[in-house]
């Protein structure tokens, strides 16, 4: 697979997953300096990584929050509580991945976690 079909399969599934206004204020906001990453996170996060087999997109999500919550990674964390909901997760499941990851992560990445997530569940989709 070269480049281009990496970049259009990669577009094609970051906004099947986190959606196209957020994809299309990503692209707007590109700039000359922002470009590179742009290019390199739709190929190879999108058009490589989450296109794989062998986990399904819930699965990913599952994973997703889990590394966000344990980095503390709060504006990713909430945009990828949407995508997760886009994947097929309910709130209960979005909620016992916060609760398994807890025990891990600890329990001050977990109450900020719950915190982000409840808020994002409560605006709906």
């Amino acid at each position: 697979m070269d480049d281009a079909d990496r970049t259009e399969r990669g577009m094609r599934v970051r906004r099947e997953v986190l959606g196209d206004a957020h994809v299309d204020r990503a692209v707007a906001g590109t700039t000359e300096f922002t470009a590179d990453f742009q290019d390199f996170i739709t190929r190879y996060a999108w058009g490589e990584v989450w296109s794989r087999p062998g986990l399904s997109r819930a699965e990913r999500s599952m994973v997703t929050l889990t590394a966000l919550m344990v980095l503390r990674q709060e504006q990713e964390l909430a945009m990828h509580v949407r995508a997760a909901l886009r994947n097929g997760l309910t709130p209960d499941q979005i909620k016992e991945v916060l609760l398994h990851a807890c025990v891990y992560a600890g329990v001050p990445a977990a109450n900020r976690a719950y915190a982000i997530a409840a808020k994002v569940l409560s605006e709906g989709q």
